[in-house]
């Protein structure tokens, strides 16, 4: 029975991999630094530990057989995002390479390309520009994770029980926007949480002949227009639909002091389409349903309907 660590094991997307890996004849090891993980049993170790201090991390791979790294600091300054995201990768996989890991999985970002427009892109197409801390050391733990031979995932928008980051944030975008933007057409890459965590799995586990690529784009294959994503999250936090329209340049000076929402805005505006075909087919998988039949998924609601992009 393989032992697969687990890192970020409380977060939004960590315990979705959790409950995934949890359904697989394996055996689990925990990882989390402030957050209580819930549950230990024979299968089932949970082990606190901090990415920022190598000492902690003494141990933490021995038996591993499987590396599935969720864990990431988002949003803040540079410096804790390079402690967490460089560093603590850095510090993480120093430790995978000691202890023998065979496979090792990143969940990182596609905001590591920096604003589109993108469309049916795969990775092998695009050049990283990040353009935030999060996105800039996430880019290099990237880096750190493929020079160890690992595997690298890129989600972009991800919904599901938990989320306390997209649709809050556009929560917070259509209650400061008193109006729809050309349309809203622009396609996205949505993936719910489990889905999500299929492939990050299923990448740990599968055997090592049918991973033909390092670095895969992890979404739906079917993008999802603005539109449809703002409809679906305006019906499910009873906000009113506008009936006003504006153009982008309109939308931009109304949002011009809430940064938070102007961000959002820019993603929502132009096409951020990642082709990611590739990993459901290296991996056997079948897509779940597509968004409009998926959101919201029934494990619940965001849990901090104040936090945003």
């Amino acid at each position: 029975m393989r032992r697969v660590l687990i890192t970020g094991a409380a977060g939004f997307i960590g315990r979705h991999v959790v409950r995934e890996a949890a359904r697989r004849d394996v055996r689990l090891r925990l990882m989390a630094h402030s957050r209580r993980v819930p549950g230990t049993d024979a299968r089932r170790q949970v082990v606190p530990a901090d990415l920022t201090d190598p000492g902690a991390l003494r141990g933490v791979c021995d038996g591993v057989d499987v590396l599935l790294h969720c864990a990431s600091h988002v949003g803040g300054t540079l410096e804790t995002n390079e402690a967490v995201n460089t560093r603590g990768t850095g510090n993480l996989l120093d430790e995978a390479r000691r202890a023998g890991v065979r496979r090792i999985v990143y969940v990182s970002t596609a905001s590591v390309y920096g604003r589109g427009a993108f469309r049916n892109a795969a990775p092998e197409q695009l050049v990283r520009n990040p353009g935030s801390p999060t996105s800039v050391t996430r880019a290099e733990a990237e880096d750190l994770v493929l020079d160890a031979g690992g595997t690298v995932l890129r989600p972009h928008l991800v919904h599901g029980a938990g989320d306390s980051w997209l649709v809050p944030g556009l929560v917070r975008l259509l209650r400061s926007l008193p109006a729809t933007v050309e349309g809203w057409t622009a396609r996205l890459s949505v993936i719910s949480a489990s889905d999500l965590a299929r492939l990050t799995v299923g990448a740990g586990l599968a055997p090592a002949a049918e991973l033909t690529a390092p670095v895969y784009h992890a979404t739906h294959p079917d993008p999802v227009t603005a539109d449809t994503l703002l409809r679906a999250v305006a019906a499910h936090a009873a906000i009113p639909w506008p009936h006003r329209e504006l153009s982008v340049r309109q939308a931009r000076s109304l949002l011009a002091d809430d940064g938070r929402s102007a961000h959002g805005l820019e993603m929502l505006t132009s096409d951020h389409w990642f082709d990611g075909t590739r990993l459901w087919r290296d991996l056997g998988l079948t897509p779940g349903p597509a968004f409009d039949a998926a959101f919201p998924e029934p494990e619940g609601s965001p849990r901090d309907p104040a936090a945003a992009f």
